[in-house]
């Protein structure tokens, strides 16, 4: 044999098909590993909505730091992923769409309606060439999204204005509502109410344009 050349041998593997029993066991392991950290996020709901931890901890923050080693904020990031992954869930078909398989991929829409968040998913997966989009690909469409929707905020602190809750179950229950402005911020308004203060989007604010003595 010449310096020159070598002989080199390469074994053929066959690639079997999977049976049609396997290929359905595949589509449903893979569809649990999608929603592990979005069931994590509704175990927490229940967690906290029921107060179950409140026979060794005083509070919800701690229970998760001790009990799970999350920071304060972690466990609220993964609730807030939960309700977008079940939005995005009931608009899309988990057969044909690619859906979120990770928390930070759905932060960005956290504070988007539930149409938005749909029409944000749509578009990351089609920009990531019908995969999984990155968390940097979906923020990149959040932020044309809300280039394209900004409105002026022209509300003013102490203005009375009416809640419009929608389609936005955060609101749910305070439709129709009377609140007085007490923050203006880019894209909403902080609202002080009979119950206490929210963050509230402009979409969901209708002011009652009275004069300022009327407001007093």
């Amino acid at each position: 044999m010449s310096p020159g050349s070598a002989t080199i041998t390469v074994s053929a593997v066959e690639v079997t098909e999977l049976t049609q029993e396997e290929q359905s066991d595949r589509l449903h392991l893979e569809r649990k590993v999608e929603r592990a950290v979005f069931e994590a996020g509704k175990a927490l709901m229940e967690l906290r909505d029921r107060r179950l931890y409140r026979s060794t901890h005083r509070t919800f923050e701690e229970y998760c730091r001790d009990r799970f080693g999350y920071s304060r904020r972690q466990p609220y990031l993964l609730m807030d992923a939960a309700i977008v992954f079940d939005n995005l869930l009931e608009k899309c078909d988990p057969m044909d769409h690619i859906l979120p398989t990770s928390e930070r991929q759905v932060r960005p829409m956290t504070k988007l309606e539930p149409q938005e968040q749909q029409e944000v998913w749509l578009r990351a997966v089609e920009q990531a060439g019908g995969k999984v989009p990155t968390g940097r690909i979906v923020k990149d469409v959040v932020r044309r999204i809300m280039e394209r929707t900004q409105v002026p905020n022209t509300y003013q602190i102490g203005e009375v204005c009416q809640i419009l809750a929608k389609d936005n179950p955060e609101l749910r229950g305070k439709g129709g509502c009377w609140g007085i402005v007490s923050a203006v911020n880019d894209f909403s308004c902080t609202v002080r109410i009979w119950d206490g203060e929210y963050t509230i989007g402009l979409q969901h604010l209708k002011s009652f344009n009275y004069l300022p003595q009327e407001c007093q």
